[in-house]
């Protein structure tokens, strides 16, 4: 089964209760999708821990996390630079996704982009 990969734009969405992009992570869940993003885009998002981002929170826990490493780093680095963009954590974000995995984001002109540039076969959903 695919995954939902979720960018700061989609988190930004769940702490705020955006109604239409919590439909749409609880049908995903419901029809088998995991959920997954890396720990620079929670970076992005985390600013005042658990109790004043407990929706957050709660959404985190039952998302699996990539850890980026040097091989990524350098990955998203070469992919920043084959695709004239200066977003390391966007490009890291296209990297994680799988075929077949849907990219949660806001901003879905850039992340459209950088997986044609990365040669990748993600659909990408706007938030």
């Amino acid at each position: 089964m695919s995954s939902l990969v979720l960018d700061a734009g989609a988190l930004i969405a769940v702490e705020r209760r955006d109604r239409p992009t919590l439909a749409r992570l609880r049908s995903a869940v419901d029809a088998g999708a995991g959920l997954r993003t890396h720990s620079m885009i929670v970076a992005e998002v985390w600013r005042s821990g658990a109790g004043r981002q407990a929706g957050l929170a709660r959404l985190l826990s039952g998302v699996e996390i990539i850890a980026l490493d040097e091989s990524v780093g350098r990955a998203a680095g070469e992919l920043c630079g084959a695709a004239g963009t200066d977003d390391p954590i966007d490009a890291a974000l296209t990297l994680i996704a799988e075929p077949g995995d849907r990219i949660l984001t806001s901003v879905p002109a850039d992340i459209e982009h950088l997986v044609a540039a990365a040669g990748r076969r993600s659909r990408v959903v706007a938030v």
